[in-house]
């Protein structure tokens, strides 16, 4: 997919369809167990409630809440090492603002967003390796 000056690529063009969630409570040990299953390197933590916001844990989140200071994995809540609230992309965003606020937060990847729901996840790296945007 090469763009022309008429067409905007959005983030919904773009995205990884598939969300890997997670709950709070479950183990760092669980976490990476799911990671490694399914080949992805973030979980959503789901909400408690509607009016809760969404959590992400990220590998990161991994080495420095558990391998670095040395903690037990299985000892180790999610909800303890996540961050949250996660910062998500309008899925209607086009691609070029997508790349620059997640540039800017300083973050690897988000989830996309569309109607208060989670439909995706998108990357930088993908931006460039997964899409032909130049």
């Amino acid at each position: 997919m090469v763009p022309d000056n008429t067409s905007i690529i959005r983030a919904r063009d773009v995205m990884d369809k598939d969300i890997i969630f997670i709950d709070g409570m479950a183990t760092a040990n669980e976490a990476a167990a799911i990671m490694r299953s399914e080949k992805v390197y973030s979980l959503i933590v789901k909400k408690r409630h509607e009016d809760d916001a969404w959590g992400i844990l990220v590998v990161h989140d991994l080495i420095e809440g558990v391998i670095i200071p040395n903690r037990s994995s299985c000892e180790v809540n999610v909800y303890e090492i996540m961050t949250k609230p996660v910062i998500t992309v309008p899925a209607d965003m086009d691609i070029r603002y997508v790349a620059r606020l997640i540039y800017r937060a300083g973050i690897r990847r988000a989830p996309v967003e569309n109607g208060g729901k989670l439909i995706g996840m998108i990357a930088l790296s993908s931006l460039i390796l997964d899409h032909e945007l130049f």
